[in-house]
């Protein structure tokens, strides 16, 4: 299998699984709501008991009536009961200063939204979303925001799906556009391809962030300058990154069976030595852009195979024999907020 078709598979995959999450979402809500208002051990905490000190920020995927609403847990009680905030999102990423919030609005014809909000979880910005929302981070100040969506008929696939990844301040501040606009930089050579696609940004600061480049059949982590406008390589074979809290390191999704069959492996990239460490048990079918929990631990969502639409977050240390453990349960798009 070609790079190309592999990254096809890759994202007509995440299309379908958003999809027939949203589907089941809409035919089963009204049954299940009565079902979790009788439920007297679903446990619920106060919102301002978890919002002033450290805790995970995720979007609740139980069959329930707070399908897709926004939950917190405790940072030190991960498995404890969840907080609402009553803003529902697909995909969410939080800092004490505020959170974004990619949005699908089911209908006839699909609508696409993302949204700012405040530290009080109320609205404070809008804007349309070009596609199906996928991937949003924030600065470590919350003052820039970075969104990936699915899109149909763009770039070199113009019979299937790319993405299109944008970054703008907090609010309706300066917009940087499209990082496919971007100048890109490969091995020190200048590269003018139309065959390009960016995704999974991960904030440096408010001027220098990571991501991952599809280019010439291969893809890069690429680190990129605001400022610059500029996309320039660091290393090769890195998907959807995640900077370290201490921001010596990089987390990343590689394909450990390219050619055949897509294998994804964790692994993560010391900046300084570009030494590169493999987590050998990781999880296979990973499609989720993994937060670091704290120096030494990863966190991702995986789904359900049996319960369509539901998923967990899962955590592992980045030693190269750990072993997964379950974190959070019935929680997806998890974000740590210090």
């Amino acid at each position: 299998m070609s790079p190309r078709v592999r990254v096809l598979a890759f994202v007509a995959v995440v299309v379908a699984i958003a999809l027939a999450a949203t589907a089941y979402v809409v035919v089963e809500r009204r049954e299940v709501r009565a079902e979790r208002a009788a439920d007297p051990e679903a446990e619920q905490a106060p919102i301002a008991e978890v919002t002033d000190g450290p805790r995970i920020v995720f979007r609740h995927t139980g069959n329930d009536s707070q399908y897709g609403v926004v939950a917190v847990v405790p940072l030190d009680d991960p498995g404890g009961p969840r907080a609402f905030t009553g803003v529902t999102c697909d995909r969410v990423a939080a800092r004490a200063e505020g959170a974004s919030c990619l949005v699908t609005d089911p209908g006839v014809a699909a609508a696409y939204e993302g949204f700012e909000l405040d530290a009080d979880w109320q609205q404070v910005a809008s804007h349309d979303l070009p596609g199906i929302p996928s991937r949003t981070r924030l600065s470590p100040d919350g003052t820039l925001v970075a969104t990936t969506v699915f899109v149909a008929g763009h770039s070199y696939m113009s019979t299937g799906f790319s993405t299109a990844t944008e970054v703008h301040e907090f609010g309706d501040g300066e917009r940087w556009g499209n990082l496919e606009d971007f100048r890109l930089v490969i091995d020190g050579r200048e590269v003018d391809s139309v065959d390009r696609n960016v995704w999974g940004v991960t904030f440096v600061d408010d001027e220098t962030f990571y991501a991952t480049v599809a280019t010439g059949g291969r893809t890069w982590l690429v680190e990129g300058d605001l400022a610059e406008r500029t996309l320039t390589s660091v290393s090769r074979d890195a998907e959807c990154p995640a900077l370290s809290p201490d921001g010596t390191r990089v987390a990343f999704k590689v394909d450990v069976d390219p050619g055949r069959r897509v294998v994804w492996q964790l692994a993560v990239e010391d900046l300084a030595t570009g030494d590169r460490t493999l987590l050998e048990a990781g999880p296979r079918g990973l499609d989720d852009q993994v937060e670091w929990l704290d120096d030494d631990t990863l966190i991702y969502g995986l789904p359900r195979a049996d319960e369509p639409g539901v998923t967990d977050t899962w955590a592992v240390d980045t030693s190269a024999e750990a072993t997964p453990r379950l974190l959070i349960e019935q929680a997806w798009s998890a974000t740590v907020v210090r």
